[in-house]
């Protein structure tokens, strides 16, 4: 089945400034199919002084959309989300081109992105301030919410129109106007969007976006870090990125939304339904091909019920049908790189050597492509292996055994990251104790699938801080000012 387009001008191969399309510099950027690593096309490989022309035509523009009702940004935002689901098939075929999610994952993440883009065009006309009582007669005090200022949104390659929508909608709502530099991967998908989105009437400068190269990213990204006209910073992805980025912006004191790495456990008691929680891990664990930073990195299942969990996941995951996202029966697609098979295969073959014991999978499918790993199940993984250090991003599940509920809440909490965390039990006190003691962001209880517009999306320690989605995602686009009126009497 080919991924052919429709609608094929969605593809575009220029970076969009200030309302129009821009194919300089003249240095490219080649976007490949991770499936055969074959060139889609090519885009701009961009540096400062294309940086600098989209933060120019964002700061320029933003005194006259600051000013723009929030009804009538509420409606652009809206018909942003009106045309994003009519060229669903077309955004979802070309996600899978580039990023490699099976088709129905692809469609499904412009339905999610959609989402976020309805939910934030929504929220536009419920940024309400506040009538403080005053303290003393002839005074009227207020509390206004206001647009930060210029956004800078970097995003990540794993979810290209969900990450896009989560960032870009509340700013357009908000007020905001944006400056963006989508991952080097996957920069097809946020260029659709954007084209998309000024076809809905987002007026010229208020949304531009710059491609470029893993190699010049940093020049791209550090033109905005310097300069005070950017007053926020959105960024999704590895923690150490995020540290430099909220470094970088002391100096002008950038207000920062940073969704950073995560290292999320999954918990089975004893008293949980085995098999709701084989359905609930399966659903976090293996979309994208483990490829989202929400999906289970540890798991931890109670001695009681470990053989029969483990027996049932081994029998789903080696059921798992992998192929590129071309053929409609792949439900598990290739890797986004050969970076990304190499930290996985690494991760498994350090648990072997340290007595992991692999139940199904554990081994690239070559006969498939470069980027293809069979999707894995280990048993006997404990703290002392890299796939519980650090974040595999893959479709591998190690398990580790345990006894005690404090013994598992303790391994759990191990760890400097804390953006999810999962767990499965039918005892309703253990349920409420073990909520608060998980140390994470996001705990999804007898549940595997936890993303909504609705609810706020983000993680504490250095899983980074801020939220995306909810009434708490528009929050961080605005600042509040405080009014204070005088001789009224």
């Amino acid at each position: 089945m080919p991924l052919t387009l429709t609608r094929t001008d969605l593809i575009r191969s220029a970076n969009f400034i200030g309302g129009a399309w821009s194919a300089t510099p003249t240095a490219r950027l080649a976007v490949t199919d991770p499936a055969t690593g074959d060139v889609i096309t090519e885009v701009p490989d961009s540096g400062a002084p294309e940086a600098r022309a989209a933060l120019d035509a964002a700061h320029n523009a933003f005194s006259a959309w600051r000013k723009v009702p929030a009804k009538q940004r509420a409606a652009i935002v809206k018909r942003w989300n009106d045309l994003v689901l009519a060229h669903q098939d077309d955004l979802g075929k070309l996600i899978s081109l580039e990023q490699g999610k099976p088709l129905a994952e692809g469609k499904g993440e412009v339905a999610y992105a959609a989402s976020y883009i309805e939910w934030f065009g929504e929220e536009a006309t419920r940024m309400n301030g506040e009538v403080i009582p005053a303290p003393l007669p002839g005074r009227r005090m207020f509390a206004l919410r206001e647009p930060v200022g210029v956004v800078a949104a970097i995003t990540p390659w794993n979810f290209p129109a969900a990450m896009i929508a989560r960032k870009i909608a509340p700013a357009l709502a908000a007020g905001c106007t944006v400056v963006c530099k989508p991952a080097e991967d996957t920069p097809l998908t946020s260029l659709a969007l954007v084209l998309l989105a000024h076809e809905a009437g987002v007026p010229p400068g208020v949304l531009n976006i710059v491609t470029a190269s893993r190699e010049k990213t940093p020049e791209v990204v550090d033109v905005w870090l310097d300069d005070a006209r950017v007053r926020k910073i959105t960024f999704t992805g590895s923690t150490p990125v995020g540290k430099h980025l909220a470094r970088r912006s002391a100096d002008t004191l950038k207000k920062l939304s940073l969704e950073l790495g995560g290292n999320a456990p999954f918990i089975v008691f004893d008293d949980a339904d085995v098999d709701a929680a084989v359905e609930g891990f399966m659903a976090a664990k293996f979309r994208n091909g483990g490829q989202t930073c929400v999906c289970p990195n540890r798991v931890f299942v109670h001695r009681a019920v470990f053989d029969a969990f483990a027996a049932k996941l081994s029998a789903r995951v080696g059921a798992l049908k992998v192929g590129p996202a071309s053929d409609p029966a792949s439900q598990i697609g290739p890797m986004i790189n050969d970076r990304a098979v190499e930290k996985i295969e690494r991760h498994v073959q350090d648990a072997v050597a340290k007595g992991a014991k692999v139940l199904t999978g554990g081994k690239r499918l070559s006969e498939l492509g470069a980027t293809y790993y069979a999707p894995t199940v280990l048993a006997g993984a404990d703290a002392s292996m890299q796939c519980a250090c650090e974040e595999t991003f893959g479709p591998v599940a190690p398990l580790t055994v345990f006894d005690d509920e404090a013994e598992v809440i303790a391994a759990a909490n191990d760890t400097p990251f804390g953006l999810a965390a999962y767990f499965y039990s039918q005892n309703v006190r253990r349920i409420w104790r073990v909520a608060d003691a998980l140390e994470s962001g996001i705990v999804g209880i007898n549940e595997g699938a936890i993303s909504a517009e609705a609810a706020p999306f983000g993680g504490v320690k250095e899983s980074g801080y801020g939220r995306e989605g909810s009434t708490h995602g528009l929050e961080d686009y605005l600042h509040i000012k405080y009014v204070c009126q005088g001789q009224l009497d």
